[in-house]
């Protein structure tokens, strides 16, 4: 009799055991994409998803969008692109504007997880402390996109993103071919942000051997919080009192601090070569007038379509591997110093007075003729 009943306790066990396993076992993921859920999470997360690999029509879903703040021009335009898609496929799209407060960022993304969102596409203000974010939506079964700034040191998920390493190099680039030798003023953007980082890399590898060489002095380093344009100002003035004007070039890490550096330039009369990226309406006027080399084009439209799609995947429980068009980069793994994050890579262009016009006029329509050349007499126009 204890035989027997001993046999059907095991014969439970192991029933619990594979009953278990089924339960979690949820169908494939890509390499390096191994997030967990707590067991009070997975409860929540059956309430509001579906299984994974099970359909969900798209027009069910709920997207969840937290960006860090607005005051830029490109996030805007962004967010714009992002309700385009959403109205174009028929889903409900939440937005959220933490205007540079992390902890503000922390409640909103709270609100978008209790309004039952299916995925949250995340561009944190905050690489550094937005664990708690990534947390919070794995207990309710939400899987995170990091969007253009890479979430550090926690479980994301899935990374959209420019490859930052290679503005850097460009903006680099823009300088040293102007201005080979000379003083230098050196504006890193914001130290909060880990593509700030990747981009003073990228700048680095270019401009290491002109300084060793002793053909490039850089008499003024800096970061400049939340990519502040009066920051870049301040460091400006105050590099250019310390140098008494003695100035050559100046590597400006975005449009709105090389702005902010243009100012204080343009008061003591001086113009020497600045970088800049993200292609922002003042910064093209400004290069096809002469005060700003170049700027780093990232084809917006194509990084937020790129996340666009893998969110639909997530939420309709489709296959990840083949959600994004090949067309618009490539997968890739980057590490965030916690895992090595699935990561989709959209390649960047370099602009400059010769090539703005095709680029961003004609190709990709992303400023309009007469915004760019405003300045500029009609007779300098290119033709059309």
């Amino acid at each position: 009799m204890c035989k027997y009943v001993k046999s059907i306790a095991s014969v439970l066990a192991l029933v619990m055991i594979l009953t278990i396993a089924a339960g979690c076992s949820g169908g494939s993921a890509p390499a390096g994409n191994s997030g967990t859920t707590s067991p009070a999470g997975t409860a929540a997360a059956n309430d509001q998803q579906p299984a994974a690999g099970a359909a969900k029509d798209i027009k069910d879903i709920k997207v969840g969008v937290s960006v860090g703040h607005t005051q830029e021009e490109r996030w805007q335009r962004e967010i714009d692109m992002f309700k385009a898609y959403a109205d174009e496929h028929g889903f409900e799209l939440l937005v959220q504007s933490a205007e540079n407060s992390a902890q503000k960022q922390v409640s909103q993304c709270e609100n978008l997880v209790n309004q039952g969102i299916d995925v949250l596409i995340l561009q944190s203000l905050d690489a550094s402390a937005v664990a708690p974010i990534i947390d919070m939506a794995h207990e309710e079964g939400i899987k995170v996109i990091s969007y253009d700034r890479f979430a550090m040191n926690c479980d994301l998920d899935y990374y959209i993103t420019f490859d930052s390493f290679k503005v850097g190099v460009v903006q680099a680039t823009f300088v040293t071919e102007k201005a080979p030798e000379g003083n230098y003023i050196w504006l890193k953007g914001a130290a909060e942000d880990n593509n700030a980082h990747l981009v003073a890399a990228g700048q680095q590898s270019i401009l290491q051997p002109y300084i060793d060489n002793g053909d490039i002095e850089i008499v003024l380093e800096q970061w400049c919080k939340g990519w502040d344009p009066n920051e870049a100002l301040k460091h400006t003035e105050n590099a250019l009192t310390n140098a008494n004007n003695d100035i050559q070039g100046v590597v400006a890490s975005n449009d709105g601090t090389a702005g902010g550096a243009i100012q204080a330039l343009a008061a003591q009369g001086l113009y020497v070569p600045i970088s800049g990226q993200d292609a922002d309406l003042a910064a093209c006027q400004r290069i096809v007038e002469g005060t700003q080399t170049g700027t780093v084009y990232k084809p917006l439209a194509r990084l937020n379509r790129s996340a666009m799609e893998l969110a639909v995947a997530i939420a309709t429980g489709q296959d990840t591997t083949n959600a994004i068009d090949p067309a618009l980069g490539e997968w890739t793994q980057l590490s965030n110093n916690f895992k090595d994050v699935d990561s989709f890579s959209v390649d960047v262009i370099a602009v400059d007075k010769d090539n703005i016009y095709d680029i961003l006029v004609v190709q990709d329509e992303f400023h309009k003729l007469e915004d760019v050349y405003k300045n500029v007499p009609k007779d300098q126009w290119p033709a059309e």
